[in-house]
């Protein structure tokens, strides 16, 4: 099962107050690294998925650690855990590496986002398409599978 990895930047303007990244940039990062697995990887494979357009219907998050401003940009590591016939549900950890050993790597937060494929022009949720389906299958680990590991199911997170 693959995962998909994206290297977000941290900018100064990501801070708050209290000198970590804010909690609400983390949703940002979250955004920049579903857009790049959804629609510049799938594209670069040559599917049109989700093309006709998604929106977010929720969103989990588990901050585990703050995060400063660096230099080096945090890596975060996207997976889907659900597909269903109207949604798919898209897990990450943002990451100090690719280490996909999340005892030994800096975990900053586990999450989740339910995504709705959408019809722009009907202006209303739509199936998820058979070619949607196979690409997102190529990422699926719904937590059966031993690789996943305690601590690695955002589905089991305590919100």
């Amino acid at each position: 099962m693959a995962r998909h990895l994206y290297r977000c930047p941290l900018r100064w303007s990501d801070m708050d107050a209290f000198g970590h990244v804010n909690n609400v940039v983390f949703v940002r990062y979250l955004e920049e690294a579903r857009i790049d697995f959804m629609f510049r990887l799938a594209r670069s494979d040559g599917s049109p998925s989700f093309s006709g357009g998604s929106v977010v219907a929720r969103h989990e998050i588990d901050y585990v650690r703050p995060l400063v401003h660096r230099h080096e940009p945090v890596v975060i590591e996207s997976w889907v855990t659900r597909i269903n016939a109207a949604s798919t549900t898209i897990a990450y950890e943002i990451k100090d590496s690719e280490d996909t050993d999340s005892v030994t790597g800096t975990v900053y937060a586990r999450a989740k986002t339910i995504v709705v494929p959408y019809d722009l022009e009907r202006q209303r949720p739509r199936r998820i398409t058979d070619e949607e389906r196979s690409f997102l299958e190529g990422y699926l680990d719904d937590g059966t599978a031993p690789t996943g590991g305690p601590g690695r199911d955002p589905e089991a997170l305590v919100v």
